[in-house]
């Protein structure tokens, strides 16, 4: 048995810390610049993707996320023709003309020709899409799509450590997504025992030295955990449970027994998706359930917006890279954090 844990070994998620405010000469907070170069031409001015699951990413996603200066990764568990028209569908929803619009691909099967008809679909990027990135068939996937294009950013994932984030960079990754079973629906930890907690994920993989974009994946709840993972060194987020249960996510409303109106969220990885679009499953790790209808997605990510500049300007960072060199992280205790959220209501008068 090998065993390289030492007693002082801690691994930190978002709730343990919080970043302590800076001398800010930021006179407008519209003035911050929060966009993100993600490498080979692709620039976001929101730093956050939607993630490529079938309750969250089809072509309204895609579009509305992109409208706003984020961008959707439209899923692959359909098929290439589904998804092509998914893409196609994106336009029809916006009338913006330069929509930055991601597709995934996975490593076996038909990913190479869902690939090229992705990119002839007119797709920015592609999302290779696993939960254990580090893996040989990953390598093998993306050495044969970087044959096929050079001018395309590709992102790949999922990994957790330094190791996997530099492999997949040298394998042809543009960018890496970084954390495995965090997700809000993801039971992976709990199934396998494997993973590191959001945040030590991203300081992790943010070490490299490699030329990639790091995106912080899973674990994310609010605008001041996006804030944390950026100015833990990544590039961007990805997220799915935030942007859930709203009007452009695919699937329709429903009435739950209370009368209230409810769309369904699961996880790539749970029986229930298994089944529908495979047709049997093998191990699950994530669940199916059902969020209450939230409204639009473009109020959400509108009001995350404003908490990223707010963020930014306590910091007294002007960009993105402002922030990564000014952050001062703090650990806080569970008193702490039990102080940071609001409690009027526990309190006894």
């Amino acid at each position: 048995m090998k065993n390289s844990l030492k007693r002082s070994d801690t691994a930190l998620t978002y709730d343990d810390v919080l970043l302590q405010p800076q001398y800010s000469e930021i006179r407008s907070r519209g003035a911050i610049d929060i966009g993100s170069d993600l490498g080979r031409g692709l620039r976001i001015e929101l730093p956050i993707l939607s993630s490529p699951m079938d309750t969250i990413t089809g072509g309204h996603m895609a579009a509305t996320a992109a409208s706003l200066g984020g961008a959707g990764i439209i899923h692959r568990y359909n098929t290439i023709e589904q998804q092509v028209l998914e893409v196609v569908s994106s336009y029809e929803f916006s009338t913006e003309d330069n929509l930055i619009l991601g597709a995934a691909i996975g490593v076996t099967g038909d990913y190479a020709d869902r690939a090229s008809a992705l990119i002839s679909a007119g797709v920015d990027f592609l999302c290779v899409d696993v939960a254990h990135g580090h893996h040989i068939l990953m390598k093998e996937a993306l050495e044969h799509l970087r044959s096929l294009t050079d001018d395309m950013h590709i992102m790949a994932g999922n990994v957790a450590t330094l190791s996997g984030v530099n492999d997949l960079a040298d394998w042809g990754a543009d960018s890496v997504r970084c954390n495995i079973g965090g997700g809000s629906i993801c039971s992976t930890r709990v199934q396998t025992g494997h993973g590191l907690p959001g945040l030590q994920t991203i300081f992790e993989c943010s070490k490299t030295d490699r030329e990639v974009a790091i995106i912080a994946d899973g674990g994310i709840r609010n605008s001041g955990d996006i804030v944390k993972a950026l100015a833990a060194g990544a590039d961007a987020i990805m997220c799915g449970s935030l942007l859930a249960g709203t009007a452009e996510t695919p699937g329709r409303v429903f009435e739950g027994p209370d009368g209230a109106k409810y769309k369904s969220y699961r996880g790539m990885a749970s029986k229930e998706a298994q089944v529908n679009w495979r047709g049997k499953y093998s191990s699950y790790e994530g669940v199916a359930t059902q969020v209450p209808f939230r409204g639009s997605v473009r109020d959400i990510l509108e009001d995350i917006e404003r908490g990223l500049r707010s963020g930014f300007s306590y910091s007294g960072a002007s960009s993105l890279r402002e922030l990564q060199h000014k952050a001062k992280f703090i650990r806080q205790t569970t008193a702490g954090l039990g102080e940071s959220r609001t409690h009027i209501n526990t309190r006894k008068w």
